[in-house]
């Protein structure tokens, strides 16, 4: 089937979770419903309306928030006196921790796409006693050799763009890593090297979509713009504070973890994150998870196909 209709919240609160940060959540469908919480990708994207209509209104009680620095969440990335050392991996793990307790749920679904496949896998890895299912899309893991291929290894699938992105760097920041050289450059005092990193950061991202559409119009809101590349290259030039070993994964190391959690991965063909298997090796190393992959689909959750087994995912697990 399709998406499920439009739905509005019934709920929604700012919660306090330290470090001045507060974070935005929400909650719709069913009050009484089984309790899913939704994670947004980038990092720094936001969640937006579309995830509510992956889940039955009938059946789920769906939570939705955005993460620390972006979206309606204070204080925001975009502002540049925002402290970025209390925003990690760990930090984001804590806050579903507080806001899970802070709703009453003991155990709830986790849907995750691109960076919310990663948080949500290792969130649960480190808390599987209140994960009941993982529903996860556009597939990553968060390894350093991800990240080393989005910034560096499909500069040869397209190099045009990839001339234009590392020439923005100076000469001795273009061999090492390009993600933490351009979080350099946005974290600099000088507000217009900040915007014109941020620029390039997003006119790289769009680049690099191998299947329609190819367009973020997003990218043209400043506010967003500085945002999302400021988190995204936080996170990427940090092994996204995954610990010692991310170099091979420290998530696929820890997929064994999660052998007592049903999950789906839906996957797009063209979704170049591909070039490296990582959905492939995490479903081979997570007993009790299944693989769709849609053919002709990328790195897009809306794409024809992905859509309707995301759906076909819930509903599956809306019956456990």
């Amino acid at each position: 089937m399709g998406l499920y209709p439009e739905i509005e919240p019934y709920d929604h609160g700012m919660l306090d979770v330290g470090d001045g940060n507060h974070i935005y959540w929400e909650t719709c469908g069913n009050p009484h419903g089984k309790p899913a919480v939704v994670l947004h990708g980038g990092p720094g994207s936001g969640c937006s309306p579309r995830p509510r209509r992956y889940f039955d209104p009938a059946a789920y009680r769906i939570v939705l928030l955005d993460q620390r620095g972006c979206g309606r969440s204070r204080p925001h990335a975009s502002a540049y006196d925002t402290d970025m050392s209390v925003n990690t991996t760990a930090h984001l793990i804590a806050d579903l921790e507080l806001l899970r307790r802070e709703l009453g749920i003991e155990r709830w679904l986790v849907w995750g796409a691109s960076w919310g496949s990663v948080l949500g896998l290792r969130y649960a890895q480190t808390h599987p006693s209140v994960v009941s299912e993982l529903v996860l899309t556009c597939v990553a893991t968060g390894s350093n050799p991800e990240v080393a291929l989005l910034t560096r290894g499909l500069g040869k699938l397209f190099p045009e763009a990839f001339e234009a992105f590392v020439s923005e760097l100076p000469a001795a920041e273009r061999e090492g890593n390009l993600a933490a050289a351009y979080n350099r450059l946005i974290e600099s005092p000088d507000r217009a090297v900040r915007e014109r990193a941020a620029r390039a950061w997003t006119d790289w991202e769009t680049a690099i979509v191998p299947a329609p559409p190819r367009s973020e119009p997003r990218y043209e809101d400043p506010e967003f713009r500085m945002c999302f590349a400021r988190t995204v290259t936080h996170y990427f030039g940090n092994d996204h504070f995954l610990g010692e070993g991310n170099e091979e994964g420290v998530v696929l190391r820890d997929a064994p973890l999660l052998k007592d959690i049903p999950g789906t991965l839906v996957q797009g063909s063209l979704d170049l994150g591909n070039l490296l298997g990582v959905a492939w090796r995490l479903q081979h190393a997570w007993p009790g998870s299944e693989l769709v992959v849609v053919e002709e689909a990328g790195h897009n959750t809306g794409a024809p196909g992905v859509a309707e087994a995301l759906v076909a995912a819930t509903d599956k697990y809306a019956r456990r």
